[in-house]
């Protein structure tokens, strides 16, 4: 009896648990309602099949407890009861996999306006980089990557000269607009989220991940790695702005293009005297 009432207070502690505490996620900031519906069917599915199985488990351990003199009955296999498990099984099943399918199938179609952004992840810092007046953004390859070209893009493309580099510091995006996130890795494997968005995609060696969003709030959020990377993986952590056209127009205007970056002055700062930078210039 102790055992049966125990199943029974572990099934109703968790429903007062999902229902009472505040453990809920943080306040949506982009187009992926769908994710977090897709969430809630789970939760409903494996919520009622938990408690469905503790409770079966209570009343057997209720109904079928030892008494003097009762003998078990032995039945190895009973075909209705297995028939009725695996109907029951690929129903909770499909009903599961049919809206992370749909929503998939949404998150890797990207719309045909949509900017493209590129994000480059090493330890422990994120840096970004967006297309120029171009709109296009020039190529890039991890055997490009020094000093004086921390993200490894092509001086030779044409279109990377006019791509405004951020480098370690905030990326800002322009509300309503859909971007493309391009994920690239120097490194390690890391993992792009912003929780608000609702979106995140790991970032492989070797080779260009993506997702898409569109920022529905204007606001300040964090990027966290979501992907164990190393001794300071806890440290590794930027921020995303969510601007109004205009406000993310002055943002723009005040970075610096790759070719501003590649300038012999620039390049050559810390190592040429102040007198030298100034003949250069």
């Amino acid at each position: 009896m102790a055992i049966a009432l125990v199943l029974v207070l572990v099934v109703v502690g968790s429903v007062l648990f999902h229902v009472l505490s505040p453990w809920w996620w943080t306040p949506i900031a982009s187009n992926w309602s769908y994710i977090d519906t897709t969430l809630v069917i789970t939760f409903w599915i494996t919520g009622f099949v938990f408690s469905a199985v503790v409770l079966f488990m209570a009343y057997c351990v209720y109904r079928f407890r030892h008494k003097e003199g009762a003998t078990a009955h032995y039945e190895p296999e009973s075909r209705k009861l297995e028939s009725w498990l695996t109907a029951v099984t690929a129903i909770g099943v499909a009903a599961m996999l049919a809206p992370g399918l749909y929503v998939w199938s949404q998150f890797i179609n990207v719309p045909k306006d949509a900017t493209e952004v590129e994000v480059v992840a090493q330890q422990w810092q994120w840096s970004f980089r967006l297309p120029g007046k171009d709109g296009k953004l020039g190529t890039s390859n991890v055997r490009l990557v020094s000093a004086d070209n921390p993200l490894g893009i092509n001086p030779d493309d044409p279109n990377s000269k006019d791509d405004v580099v951020v480098e370690a510091a905030d990326l800002h995006l322009q509300i309503g607009k859909p971007v493309k996130m391009l994920l690239r890795s120097i490194d390690v494997l890391h993992d792009f989220y912003v929780p608000e968005f609702r979106a995140k995609m790991d970032l492989v060696p070797g080779m260009v991940t993506y997702f898409w969003l569109t920022p529905t709030r204007t606001g300040t959020f964090e990027v966290l790695c979501a992907e164990l990377c190393g001794t300071g993986h806890n440290f590794m952590r930027g921020t995303v702005l969510v601007d109004t056209e205009q406000d993310y127009a002055t943002w723009l205007e005040k970075q610096a293009t790759f070719a501003q970056l590649s300038t012999p002055a620039k390049v050559g700062a810390l190592a040429t005297p102040a007198k030298d930078v100034a003949k250069v210039e």
